[in-house]
């Protein structure tokens, strides 16, 4: 599969067949690239700690300063590339049981994700319902473990590609079979995710969190073939993060963190740096900013506002890898948009983690 090269009756006639064949090999070469590049890429978001349920569904509730969280993400990456990526994922989660039971809490929620990808539009969506249940360890630790279930549902439109069996010698009949065995244009299948949460609060000057998860327990199938011909099946992926909060003063938060993740022969380790400067001295206004870098892929620039637990986040993925001679060092750009709360009548809540407020 690839991206299709128009070859038309202006070519000499004495170059149609080494333009067939240099046609032919360009799809294959393409279409290994591409598929390399989506067995590499399962859930991808610059901006980890802002897709919480995705990292880790022990996440769900996990927000001591707050009741409930909503999120909205956006990211356009490889725009130049003939296998650009456009990723939207909505989710909430909310804390139930707090006064009901003893020392912990129960977290619940929900995510939908959707990917368009390539010139097929390969298509991914999937919707996850999330549990975890919050225990506190002490006045200074909390440990958490969460799981979430699941349905993904992908399809392709093989009719944006050209195929080797279309070339007729001349160009490309879009009528002709496509002469390979694909079964199904839709797939769906159940997914499952298990994960563990630490977090150990310093007395609201300082907050450290890690956690782990495994992704795809259960092994789903997932091809396009029929089973005889493809029983392949999606090999379970673990991610493992930690984050830290230091409160400097009245003015400045340094929040740092890294991001590990890795599936078959495909990894991602990202570290940084995110500062939170206190604009309006209570609190309620907060310039964001920070550094990251994926490694041997992209430095990645973030800046943000937060307007009364509002949060906007904006980060921008610089490529460093070779893949820049291709994109122009265009990388990705990406969107986060956070709204947390408190539940009305829920009474005052002591701050844990660093915070202006």
């Amino acid at each position: 599969m690839s991206t299709s090269i128009n070859i038309t009756h202006k070519t000499p006639w004495f170059l149609l067949p080494w333009t067939g064949l240099c046609q032919r090999a360009t799809t294959v070469v393409l279409g290994l690239l591409w598929a390399g590049l989506m067995h590499a890429q399962d859930l991808h978001f610059s901006q980890y700690m802002n897709v919480p349920l995705l990292t880790n569904p022990a996440n769900a509730g996990f927000n001591p300063d707050y009741d409930y969280r909503l999120g909205v993400n956006y990211r356009s990456q490889w725009v130049n590339l003939p296998v650009p990526y456009k990723t939207v994922s909505a989710w909430a989660d909310w804390q139930i049981l707090r006064n009901k039971l003893q020392n912990g809490w129960l977290g619940v929620g929900g995510v939908l994700l959707r990917d368009v990808a390539g010139a097929g539009n390969l298509t991914s969506t999937k919707v996850y319902a999330n549990i975890a249940y919050h225990q506190e360890l002490g006045e200074g630790s909390l440990l958490s473990a969460g799981f979430n279930v699941g349905m993904a549902t992908k399809s392709i439109d093989v009719t944006k590609f050209n195929w080797e069996s279309q070339w007729n010698g001349k160009f490309f009949d879009a009528n002709a079979p496509i002469g390979e065995p694909i079964a199904f244009r839709q797939i769906s299948y159940p997914d499952v995710q298990l994960g563990l949460n630490y977090a150990y609060f310093g007395r609201g000057n300082f907050y450290f969190n890690t956690g782990a998860s495994i992704m795809h327990v259960n092994r789903p199938r997932e091809s396009f073939f029929s089973a005889d011909v493809s029983d392949n099946k999606v090999p379970m992926r673990y991610t493992a993060f930690a984050n830290a909060s230091f409160k400097l003063n009245d003015q400045w938060i340094l929040n740092p963190s890294a991001y590990y993740s890795n599936q078959s022969r495909a990894s991602e380790a990202v570290g940084g740096l995110t500062a939170q400067y206190n604009l309006s001295g209570d609190g309620n206004v907060q310039l964001l900013g920070g550094v990251y870098y994926r490694w041997g892929d992209a430095a990645v620039a973030l800046v943000g506002l937060e307007w009364n637990n509002l949060r906007l986040s904006f980060t921008y993925d610089a490529t460093t890898s070779n893949l820049r001679n291709f994109n122009g060092a265009t990388g990705a750009t990406e969107f986060a948009l956070l709204k947390f709360g408190e539940y009305t009548g829920s009474g005052p809540r002591n701050t844990r983690c660093p915070s202006f407020k």
